[in-house]
This record gives C-alpha cells, structure tokens and sequence, in this order.
C-alpha cells in the first residue's frame, strides 16, 4: 500500500497519510508522495477542496527516526530538504486545503497541518514540536506565525503537548469537534464550500496568503489584482 492515499471526486480531493503500524511517521516515501500528489491536484482543474487525513489512532508522529539509522550526512539533508519540499507543495495548493486531524500530531506532523489553510480537530488531538529536545531542528517557521513566538518556544523548549482545547484558544485549531460528529460537520462544511465559484475561492486563498506577508499598501494592492483578474476572467458575482 501507498504511504500517502490519493482520491478526487466530486471536486474533493482526498490525502491520508497511511502508515499507521508506523504511527504515520513521516519518512522519504511519504515525502515523496505528498509532492506527487500535490502536483496532480494542482493541475486537475476540477478539484475545489483537498481534505488531508490520516488512517489510524495518529495523525503523524514526526519524522521517522528510524529512517536515519544508518544514514550518511548527504542522505539526512536529502530527507531533511525533502521534508520542506513536501511541506511547501501542500501549502502551495491553490485551491483551499483543511488538515483533518485526530491524535497526536507531533513534529513533522504539526508542518503538514500547519501547511493547510485551517485545522479541524477531535478533541482527541494533541500538538508537540519536541525537535529541540531530541537534538535536531524543525518545525520552527509555522508554528511561531500561527501560535507566537512565545508559545512556540515554551513548546519546543519544554517538551508542552497543546491539548486539543488549547490549541483552538491559541488559533491554531479552527474548528473542535467529538469524534462522533466529525464526518457529518465534515460533510456540512464541504457542502458549503463547493457551493463556491472555484475561482473565487482560489483568488480569496491567495489575497490572504500574500497579504498577511505585505504591508497594507501591498494587500491591498494583491487584493485590487485579484478583483482585475477576476473581472477579466468573466468569474466575477458568481458567474464562474
């Protein structure tokens, strides 16, 4: 079986990360498909949605250290690059991507969550970048932009697991939901975003990546771009 499940229907695009015997750890085949995968879904125009999951009681354990046995300098910057390649491609989706979360999430998986656009949680999650504690780095860009630098480092310092609750105080969870209720607010949520103009939902996704990254003269100038574009697309006020 693949290490990363890839399906599309109905303009849902479906990533699960699948190694559960391995606690989802991530590892180069893993990082390898993410890649793969999200090239494909980014150029298949039908897709207006990706939901990122995993199979099994973990959502990622982090970097596969077992991986590392045996491995030379060279290798362990291959896999450590490809790790960032892997994380990048997510975030790179033009389309809206919502990392669906349940379990630990430690390390590597808090990047590949933190790459989508916004999490969805069980109450059962839980967050820890110990990467510092283990005598390596990682995990230090996202998660400081999304929680503050503050939290961040307490996290990564001390070896603090966020409970899911707490993640959702601090911003990083946007939406805590009981196991139980997952598929059906899933399925109420998907609902209302394919409701959307493709083209408005990219445009929105890219306004806000680019503009929280500008100052307010620059937003609002990638936000006066989009509106253009969109006008000369013919996809404006739902149109398209």
């Amino acid at each position: 079986m693949s290490a990363v499940l890839y399906s599309a229907t109905g303009g849902v695009a479906t990533i699960t990360l699948n190694r559960p015997e391995s606690r989802n750890a991530l590892n180069l085949e893993m990082c390898d498909r993410l890649i793969s995968v999200s090239q494909e879904i980014t150029s298949d125009k039908d897709v207006k949605l990706v939901l990122l999951g995993a199979n099994g009681p973990v959502f990622c354990a982090g970097a596969d250290l077992k991986e590392r046995q045996g491995m030379n300098e060279a290798q362990v910057r291959e896999r450590r690059m490809k790790g960032f390649a892997a994380y990048a491609a997510l975030e790179a989706l033009p389309m809206p991507a919502i990392a669906v979360v349940q379990g630990p999430v430690v390390g590597s998986g808090c990047e590949i969550a933190a790459a989508c656009d916004f999490i969805v949680a069980t109450q059962d999650a839980s967050f820890r970048t110990p990467e510092a504690l283990r005598g390596t780095v990682g995990a230090t860009q996202r998660l400081p932009r999304i929680l503050g630098k503050r939290l961040a480092k307490d996290m990564m310092f001390t070896g603090r697991v966020l409970s899911a609750e707490e993640a959702r105080q601090a911003g990083l969870v946007s939406r805590l939901v009981p196991a139980i209720e997952l598929e059906e607010m899933l399925l109420r949520m998907t609902a209302e975003i394919l409701k959307a103009p493709q083209a408005a939902l990219r445009l929105a996704k890219r306004c806000i990546d680019r503009g929280v990254e500008l100052d307010p003269e620059g937003a609002l100038a990638t936000e006066i771009a989009a509106i253009e574009e969109q006008l000369a697309g013919g996809s404006w006020m739902g149109k398209k």
